[in-house]
């Protein structure tokens, strides 16, 4: 972290990637003082983040990545879905001029977007129409929000789908907008619900537009060895999850 501020220091864009618990929380104050408070471009990625980490285990399963960084001032936040995304915005966090972090899943992820598809840091991106509830979600959770929406539509409630992959800064419009036209949020992120993007939504909403929310992501706990899709099951981030708690919210 300390070379990646070093090359950015002499003008070069730099992005510094390790796995996403060695990227966050092991490298954290050198990328707090050496790079962002020095206003410094470096392009943190962090990849295998949480369950993605799966027989590392635990020590090697970051849930608060986000966090650590939400933290650090005018810092930007990235957790995206699939290549399409990735591809993207690493090129726009090139041209940015920001300080940035971006979790990723290395592999095994569910394509969402075609090939060429083109996103803007801090807009989210709509994915289904809805008004019954919206399901807004980032990462890797978009494809299992896209499969709750799936599963709630065939019972006769419309759900609508928002990927938010910036988390900071958050798309507030989007959020408001939802939270006016539906009246309930569910949130998802395969992250602690402590921090993140749920966090940042219900700050929002408590402020501008109260709204009812509940947070589907790791409850305040530690993470443990396993195959990835199996501790998504584990630990109540998958599609299933996200139908019981929009059966819960409508009663």
């Amino acid at each position: 972290m300390g070379v990646a501020a070093g090359l950015a220091a002499t003008g070069r864009t730099v992005f510094m990637h390790s796995f996403g618990c060695f990227a966050s929380r092991r490298a954290f104050d050198q990328a707090f003082m050496s790079a962002a408070y020095a206003k410094l471009p470096v392009h943190v990625i962090g990849s295998d983040p949480g369950v993605c980490a799966a027989y590392n285990g635990g020590t090697h399963m970051p849930f608060e990545d986000c966090a650590l960084y939400m933290s650090v001032p005018e810092a930007v936040v990235i957790d995206p879905v699939d290549f399409a995304q990735i591809n993207c915005l690493t090129k726009k966090l090139a041209a940015s001029g920001k300080f940035s972090y971006m979790r990723m899943i290395r592999k095994g992820f569910t394509t969402v977007y075609g090939d060429g598809s083109d996103f803007e840091i801090g807009k989210g991106e709509q994915i289904t129409e809805g008004s019954d509830i919206a399901i807004i979600a980032t990462g890797l959770m978009v494809n299992e929000a896209r499969l709750a929406a799936e599963q709630l539509a065939a019972e006769g409630i419309h759900a609508r789908v928002i990927n938010i992959h910036t988390i900071k800064p958050l798309d507030e419009e989007i959020v408001l907008k939802a939270a006016k036209e539906c009246g309930k949020v569910i949130t998802a992120e395969e992250h602690s619900v402590i921090g993140g993007l749920g966090e940042a939504v219900c700050a929002v909403l408590s402020e501008k537009l109260p709204t009812p929310v509940r947070r589907v992501g790791v409850q305040d706990k530690f993470g443990c060895s396993g195959p990835a899709w199996d501790l998504l099951k584990l630990y109540g981030l998958d599609a299933a999850t996200i139908c019981k708690t929009a059966h819960e919210m409508l009663g």
